[in-house]
C-alpha cells in the first residue's frame, strides 16, 4: 500500500467513525463518500479533511427522505448541530467551507439559497436571543432570588416551575414556533414580534399560577396595579399584554397583533389540541401549573428536536447550553448555576471545542430597535395610503398626452406575479406563504406610487409644463423604481436585505437600477424630512 492509499484509508476510517456517531443510513453515507472522493480528485482541499467530510455528509443528508406519513424529511434525521460536534467544527468554519463545497460540487441554486437562509435564520436567532435575555429579566425574578428547592419523594414529583425552567421553556416555545414559519424565520422584525407573543403568553400564564409571586419581578411595569397586595387574585381573563410589551421594548403594536392573531394563536392552539401543551385549550392557559408543566416542557422539547432532525437545521437551544455541542452561551465559574449565569452575564457565542468566537461580521443584523425604527418609519410614511395611485397622482397621469395608468397597473400585476413565483423558489410548494410575500409587495406598491408622485413633481419643477409621457412610458425606469421600493421594504423587515436578488428576478440592468435608486433615495429622503418637520410642529 503506497502513501496515498494509506492516507485515504485513514480518512475512510475517520469517515466511518463519523457516520456511526451520526447514526447515518448506508445510502446517504455512500453518497457522501462518493462526493468527497470526486471533489478530492479535482480540487486541493485545504484544512481538516474531517471538516470537508462534514460538508459532504450535510449535503447528502439534505436529500429528501420519504416518511411513514407519505411526507418527506430533508434532514435525514441528522442534526447539523450534531454534525458540527462530531466533526469538531465551529459554525463559522462550516459556513465558509460549505460555500466553497457548493461551488466545487456545482450544487443547484435551491440548495445554495437554503444554506443562505439557514445562516440568516441563525443570525436572526442570535440577535433575538440578546434581546430576549433583558426582556425576560425585566418580567421575571432573578434565578438567584429563588428559594432552594426542597427534596421531594418520588410521589411528590410535580413541583412548581422555577424561573430558570420558565426561561428555557419560553425560548424553546419561541424557536419551535419560529421554525414552523419559514416565511418569518429569517425576518428580524416579525421574529421579534413572535418573541413578544411568546413572552406575552408565558407572562399571562405566570400571572395565573399560584406561585406567581415567586416567578414575577414585582418591579415590572406591566404588572396589574394591585399585584403587590396580599389579597390579589387574577381575573378570569383572557389576558393580553402585547401592547405593554411593545411600548416597553420597541415593538410595533399593529405588527405584533397581526403576528399574534395570524401566526401565534393558531400555532399554540394546535399544540394544545395535540396535547403537547397541557392545560385549558379554550383559554391557552395552565401549562405552568405544577401538574402540567413537567409534561409540557418535555413534550415541547421533544417536538422541537424532531423538527430540527427532520429539517436538518441548527438547534437554537445552543443559546441555552442545552447539552448540544457547537456554539454555546455559557462560560464562567463552574460552581455557578448555569441558567442564572446565562441570564446575568455577557452573552458570547463560543465554540466548546475550538474556543473560536463566532463574530457576525459578514451578515450582521441590525439591532432589533433599529429594525423596528425602520419599519416604523416605513409605516408612518405610508399611513393613509392605499394600494394604488392617489387622486392627485391619477389626475397627473391623466393630464399626460398618453395616459400611462393602465400600462402601469398591468406592469405591476406582472411584477407581483413574478416576485411571488421567484421569492421562495417554487410557487406551488410555498402557496401557503403567498399571502405573506404579497404583503411586502403591497407595501412596496404603495411606496412606489408615493415616490412616483414625488418624481413627477420634481420633473415638473425642472421641465415646466412639458409633457411627461415619454419619461413615464420608459419600462426600465418604472420597473427599476418598483424594484427599489421592494428593496426598501425587504431591507426594513429583513436586514441586511437580499440584494441583488430583486434585480435578478426582474432582469434589470444594474446601471439603470443604480440611477433610479439614487433618484428614489432623494425623493424618499425629502418625504422623510417633511414627515419629521410635521412631527416637530405638532
Amino acid at each position: 500500500m503506497n502513501e496515498e492509499e494509506d492516507f485515504l484509508q485513514k480518512i475512510r476510517l475517520g469517515f466511518e467513525e463519523l457516520c456511526r456517531a451520526l447514526n447515518m443510513d448506508v445510502e446517504a453515507s455512500n453518497e457522501a463518500w462518493r462526493s468527497y472522493e470526486s471533489i478530492r480528485k479535482k480540487y486541493t482541499l485545504e484544512g481538516s479533511d474531517l471538516h470537508w467530510l462534514a460538508c459532504a455528509i450535510y449535503v447528502a443528508c439534505r436529500t429528501p427522505v420519504p416518511t411513514v406519513d407519505k411526507g418527506t424529511a430533508e434532514g435525514n434525521y441528522v442534526s447539523l448541530t450534531r454534525i458540527l460536534h462530531c466533526s469538531e467544527q465551529s459554525l463559522i468554519e462550516f459556513f465558509n467551507k460549505i460555500k466553497k463545497w457548493q461551488d466545487m460540487a456545482s450544487l443547484p441554486q435551491d440548495f445554495r439559497q437554503s444554506t443562505e437562509k439557514l445562516e440568516r435564520n441563525f443570525t436572526v436567532s442570535a440577535v433575538i436571543f440578546k434581546k430576549y435575555v433583558p426582556i425576560f429579566k425585566a418580567i421575571f425574578k432573578a434565578p438567584s432570588d429563588e428559594p432552594p428547592r426542597v427534596h421531594r419523594s418520588r410521589k411528590q414529583r410535580r413541583h412548581p416551575c422555577t424561573v430558570a425552567e420558565v426561561f428555557n421553556f419560553c425560548w424553546i416555545l419561541f424557536v419551535h414556533a419560529k421554525g414552523n414559519f419559514p416565511m418569518i424565520s429569517d425576518d428580524l422584525v416579525n421574529s421579534y414580534h413572535l418573541l413578544l407573543c411568546a413572552l406575552d403568553l408565558v407572562f399571562s400564564n405566570a400571572l395565573l399560577c399560584n406561585t406567581r409571586k415567586e416567578l414575577l419581578n414585582p418591579n415590572f411595569k406591566g404588572l396589574p396595579e394591585d399585584f403587590s397586595s396580599k389579597d390579589y387574585k387574577p381575573t378570569a381573563g383572557p389576558y393580553c399584554f402585547i401592547e405593554q410589551l411593545c411600548e416597553l421594548h420597541d415593538g410595533l403594536v399593529l405588527e405584533a397583533k397581526g403576528v399574534k392573531e395570524h401566526f401565534w394563536k393558531p400555532f399554540i392552539s394546535r399544540l394544545f389540541h395535540k396535547k403537547i401543551l397541557k392545560g385549558k385549550e379554550e383559554s391557552l392557559t395552565g401549562f405552568l401549573d405544577p401538574v402540567n408543566f413537567g409534561d409540557s416542557s418535555v413534550s415541547i422539547g421533544r417536538v422541537y428536536e424532531e423538527h430540527v432532525l427532520a429539517t436538518g437545521g441548527l438547534d437554537d437551544r445552543i443559546f441555552l447550553g442545552e447539552g448540544t455541542p457547537g456554539p454555546c452561551l455559557c462560560e464562567g465559574e463552574e460552581n455557578q448555576d448555569a441558567s442564572a449565569y446565562r441570564l446575568y452575564n455577557s452573552q458570547t457565542v463560543r465554540h466548546t471545542h475550538t474556543h473560536i468566537r463566532y463574530l457576525f461580521l459578514k451578515r450582521m443584523c441590525m439591532p432589533v430597535s433599529t429594525a423596528m425604527q425602520s419599519v416604523g418609519r416605513l409605516h408612518s410614511l405610508l399611513t393613509g395610503l392605499k394600494r394604488g395611485p392617489s387622486r392627485r397622482l391619477t389626475d397627473l397621469l391623466r393630464s399626460c398626452a398618453r395616459d400611462p395608468s393602465e400600462v402601469i397597473s398591468t406592469r405591476l400585476k406582472d411584477m407581483c406575479q413574478l416576485f411571488c413565483q421567484h421569492y421562495e423558489g417554487n410557487w406551488e410548494e410555498n402557496a401557503g406563504l403567498g399571502k405573506d410575500i404579497a404583503v411586502y409587495f403591497c407595501l412596496a406598491e404603495a411606496l412606489y406610487y408615493k415616490t412616483l408622485e414625488a418624481v413627477i413633481d420634481q420633473e415638473k419643477k425642472r421641465l415646466g409644463n412639458l409633457d411627461l409621457s415619454g419619461i413615464l412610458e420608459q419600462d426600465v425606469f418604472q420597473r427599476s423604481l418598483m424594484a427599489c421600493c421592494l428593496e426598501i421594504v425587504i431591507f426594513s423587515y429583513r436586514p441586511p436585505g437580499d440584494f441583488p436578488r430583486i434585480i435578478h428576478i426582474f432582469q434589470l440592468p444594474a446601471y439603470h437600477f443604480y440611477k433610479v435608486h439614487t433618484c428614489t433615495y432623494i425623493c424618499i429622503c425629502t418625504l422623510y424630512f417633511i414627515l419629521f418637520h410635521l412631527y416637530l410642529t405638532r
